[in-house]
């Protein structure tokens, strides 16, 4: 084992430290008379203090210092490589997005103060819901829900909210597409809606045959993203719309896919009547690690009544003001107004593209995914031929490699060989520095694999990854073990996911 690999708990020698505290110069007591070194008076109570003390490594500075900046370099993240992930817009997060965001007015803000101090926050509020307003053809957003998944419960929970305040209460089904992200039918479930499942047709859109039947006066309304999981339009959406409508449903819209349509498309002019952004993919915030992100909610007009609260709403005078009450409001989904950093950044990006280039985004993402698909389709499969939008999916590699048993004539078995699998491409991906794209996902096809360049990527970087993904089905086809003991390079080869899954160990354990 190298030094560098070893965990900060085996690099401890008792009695080291890489700190030193100033003596205490305060005392909470005028008449305590003890130095400030030996006073007691700031001591935590008896009955909150350890027993014991807690089993903390005891290093020097350098090897604190040195400890985390290995941690950082084996970590992957889109300032150190691309990273094709398909369904999660992976693009990079210009630096003065930072700068803004990092701005001494802006940075120490709290949310109890008052509105009279904050004018400038609440109109940054003000300001971005009407530029994703104008961006998405919604009425009005709430900025609440705090990541991408938040925001789908709470545009279900506005979704149901409209239908009990109506008194249609049989509503109780939301129709998801079988090619949906996976959170769509976890979120309905979560909001005591009842799932009900629209397949895809041989194009890999939805089926409007098999969604006519579905629709009834207890239907709620349907999840969709457009484009959608396999990168592609539906074309069919305007019909979609009509027909969810005239039963008396709402389109939920995710836009976890919106990338390619920022200034081209409108969800709100395809008749969607409720929708999340991912500002942590589409604009451009930290993605990743469990935040930060936010989950925007936008919502057509006649919806607006239903929307979460706290809202900035803009005053008679000019001044900015927040809404706090509301009897017909969907409830409370965080407790204030969520990610001000995060809508800062978003709002940055916005200011920076201006209306002018924010189509370019779509524009530069659909064409790189069109350039690496038509690139790489005589080496990996590809289930619908059709342009794509910002993503697209390969079914596997055409020559994997793959040998059957063989019997000579004389008898000698040449056991088979079994080909290489997307987990292997993906493995050894890893090997060339590039992140690997999503794989198995959506469930229809037994080996996808999801690419999503973007648009902030140059065409030498897509280049680069399409001559790797070509030397990588070269191999599986001469010899798939390459890819099967791949990655080659990285600190951790293949651990068991489906124990670490189930069986975290999620604290240090001496040897003893």
């Amino acid at each position: 084992m190298k030094y560098y690999d070893k965990l900060i708990f085996e690099l401890s020698k008792k009695g080291r430290t890489g700190f030193s505290l100033p003596e205490n110069e305060f005392c909470a007591s005028r008449n305590c008379g003890r130095k400030p070194s030996g006073c007691l008076c700031n001591a935590l109570p008896e009955n909150l203090r350890r027993a014991e003390a807690p089993a903390l490594p005891e290093v020097g500075e350098v090897d604190v210092v040195r400890h985390y900046t290995n941690l950082s370099q084996m970590n992957f993240g889109v300032d150190t490589g691309f990273y094709p992930l398909g369904s999660c817009t992976m693009k990079y997060n210009p630096k003065i997005n930072e700068e803004v965001a990092s701005m001494p007015g802006l940075q120490a803000l709290h949310p109890l103060q008052p509105a009279s101090t904050v004018q400038g926050a609440l109109e940054v509020y003000y300001n971005m819901e009407k530029a994703l307003s104008a961006i998405t053809g919604m009425s009005c957003f709430t900025f609440n829900p705090c990541a991408g998944a938040h925001g789908e419960l709470t545009g279900l929970m506005i979704m149901r909210q409209y239908h009990i305040l109506r008194g249609d209460l049989k509503r109780t089904k939301v129709i998801v597409p079988d090619s949906a992200h996976g959170t769509n039918p976890a979120s309905a479930a979560v909001c005591g809606l009842e799932v009900v499942v629209v397949k895809s047709n041989a194009d890999g859109l939805v089926d409007v045959a098999d969604l006519k039947p579905l629709l009834g006066d207890d239907i709620a309304g349907i999840m969709m993203t457009n484009p959608n999981t396999l990168g592609l339009f539906e074309r069919e959406i305007g019909e979609i719309a009509a027909l969810v409508h005239e039963c008396g449903g709402l389109l939920y819209y995710d836009g976890a896919n919106m990338n390619p349509l920022l200034g081209m498309v409108r969800p709100g002019d395809m008749g969607f009547d409720i929708m999340h952004l991912n500002l942590h993919k589409t604009f451009s915030t930290p993605h990743g690690g469990g935040g930060p992100g936010s989950g925007p909610v936008g919502v057509a007009a006649r919806l607006e009544h239903c929307l979460p609260l706290p809202r900035v709403v803009r005053n008679g005078d000019g001044t900015f003001g927040i809404l706090g009450e509301s009897d017909e409001s969907a409830g409370k989904v965080s407790g204030f107004m969520g990610n001000f950093g995060i809508i800062l950044r978003a709002y940055a990006y916005i200011l920076s593209l201006g209306k002018q280039n924010v189509r370019l985004a779509g524009k530069f993402a659909t064409m790189s995914a069109n350039y690496i698909k038509e690139s790489l389709k005589e080496c990996y499969k590809l289930p619908i031929p059709s342009v794509c939008k910002h993503e697209f999916v390969f079914d596997g590699l055409i020559n994997d490699g793959s040998r059957p048993e063989e019997t000579a004539a004389d008898g000698t078995v040449t056991p088979a060989v079994p080909g290489a699998t997307t987990l292997d491409v993906a493995k050894r991906l890893l090997d060339f520095g590039f992140h690997a794209p999503t794989i198995y996902f959506p469930l229809l096809f037994h080996q996808t694999i999801m690419i999503e360049p973007t648009e902030t990527e140059s065409k030498e970087t897509i280049d680069e990854f399409i001559a790797v993904m070509r030397k990588i089905a070269e191999e599986a086809a001469a010899d798939p073990m390459i890819l099967k003991s791949a990655p080659h390079n990285a600190p951790i080869s293949r651990p068991d996911e489906t124990r670490a899954a189930r069986q975290p160990v999620l604290k240090f354990r001496d040897a003893e």
